[in-house]
């Protein structure tokens, strides 16, 4: 069945997408509005605006650009800090019809970040894939240090008066079809934990949906599409627990999936699984 109040974050105004870099490249500024008007036209709750390593000024003209096109509010994807001013300078909350922007994303290792509210109102994504310790970046590999990060991020956004309702908590996630790791167990034991806590309730949880099958081919040898299907196993799972929202495509059709859909077979033998064998049985469902 359809995912009734799953919020996705149009994914295609993206510097490391193929098609949009060249776009990019080419100063193609219409076919960048273009990308954001389809959004808009087939649902997405926000823009996302990533323009890369481009200058700051450039952010603020994509701002504008897009917010010509589309009443949508955005997300403002940048780890820079001067980019990241520049767009939400230029951001206009009129023309979202007072909807604030989001900003993607603070972490532990960008907290200055936060004091970009003093140039507009954002909802924070805060990223607690990574941690600061002993003054050194650390990934999280457990979904324990996923949690404790994001309750130091929830204290630190305290710290701001930033109410819950205003904050997307963002795991991480990574490509299954290289998990030797197990780390997709680790997404969805962290997003579970940190819907279990009630200091938690209200926060939103989000994650780059597409990461997720990075590397696999669209369909299987029969036919059956591999990335949408694979990509709803995940939601079955993780929408229950509070991942609300979603940067992704929109142009997949998800829903949430019976036990016995193929793709939900794959999905539950491989959080049983370690090492190659993860790898071996994402190649088994798509062959």
């Amino acid at each position: 069945m359809a995912i009734d109040g799953l919020k996705i974050i149009g994914e295609s105004i993206n510097d490391s997408v193929p098609s949009t870099f060249k776009l990019f490249e080419a100063n193609d500024i219409e076919g960048l509005k273009a990308l954001a008007k389809e959004q808009a036209e087939r649902g997405a709750a926000y823009i996302d605006v990533n323009i890369g390593r481009r200058s700051p000024e450039f952010m603020a003209k994509m701002i504008n650009e897009v917010q010509s096109v589309t009443n949508k509010p955005l997300a403002v994807d940048t780890p820079d800090y001067k980019i990241a001013e520049k767009g939400l300078e230029a951001y206009n909350l009129e023309k979202a019809n007072g909807k604030i922007p989001i900003l993607n994303s603070i972490s532990q290792l960008r907290l200055d970040m936060f004091e970009l509210y003093n140039i507009q109102n954002f909802i924070p994504v805060l990223m607690v894939s990574e941690r600061i310790e002993n003054g050194d970046s650390k990934p999280n590999h457990t979904p324990e240090e996923t949690y404790k990060t994001a309750k130091e991020m929830l204290v630190k956004a305290r710290e701001y008066n930033i109410k819950n309702d205003n904050l997307i908590f963002d795991v991480g996630i990574a490509p299954i079809a290289s998990d030797i790791q197990g780390m997709t167990k680790r997404t969805l034991d962290s997003i579970r934990m940190i819907h279990e806590d009630k200091d938690f309730e209200g926060v939103h949880m989000s994650l780059g949906l597409s990461n997720f099958t990075v590397m696999l081919p669209s369909k299987c040898a029969d036919g059956m599409p591999v990335k949408s299907s694979l990509e709803s196993a995940f939601l079955t799972l993780a929408y229950p627990n509070g991942l609300d929202m979603v940067i992704a495509s929109v142009k997949k059709n998800y829903n949430l999936l019976d036990n016995e859909h193929p793709a939900m077979k794959c999905l539950n033998e491989i959080l049983t699984m370690e090492g190659y064998d993860i790898v071996m049985r994402v190649r088994d469902f798509y062959s």
